[in-house]
């Protein structure tokens, strides 16, 4: 089972399916969660922290605990997740989620040596379209002491805008709204 073949499991279930049903979306990222080991999550621990040496200290710290409980934690709630969820997903915003998200896995596969393109899909898609809640979780720190907040039953993010136009960004499908600062 190649990683990028969760791509195209998931533009079966697009061009079978009239609507995206959750429980089919769930099945295959749990299929695909099912082939992370804890070795793989040690090397994306790795990578990621390799990747964040230049973050001021303050920030990488606090930004790090959150990645792995939510990221690399998050893998194994996918695995074990027998919830039936009852809510349709959007097929046009399934269908770009699932193209950028590929594009990312495709141009991330040349330069990193893990699982952790695999594992920013199936983390990005999971949070997104089955627990509807923001990629980044609530409390997210980010730089100039800015965090992902919650009001009324409504996400913001610091960052969400400014991240728009960039081509892999996760933000685009993000349920997130930006927060005004």
């Amino acid at each position: 089972m190649s990683s990028i073949g969760l791509y195209d499991d998931f533009s079966q279930v697009i061009s079978n399916e009239e609507s995206i049903d959750c429980g089919s979306v769930l099945e295959i990222l749990k299929e695909y969660s099912g082939t992370i080991s804890v070795f793989d999550l040690m090397a994306v621990n790795a990578e990621m922290i390799e990747e964040s040496k230049y973050v001021q200290e303050n920030y990488k710290h606090k930004s790090h605990a959150v990645y792995v409980k939510y990221f690399l934690g998050r893998i194994k709630d996918v695995h074990s997740d027998n919830n039936t969820y009852d809510h349709e997903i959007d097929k046009e915003e399934f269908i770009d989620a699932v193209a950028t998200l590929k594009s990312y896995h495709v141009n991330e596969s040349m330069t990193s040596k893990t699982k952790f393109p695999l594992i920013y899909g199936i983390i990005s898609i999971y949070t997104t379209f089955i627990l509807q809640e923001p990629i980044h979780p609530v409390g997210t720190p980010f730089p100039g002491s800015l965090k992902v907040e919650e009001k009324d039953g409504v996400f913001y993010c610091p960052v969400k805008d400014a991240n728009l136009e960039s081509p892999n960004a996760v933000c685009k499908m993000c349920i997130a709204e930006q927060l005004e600062f």
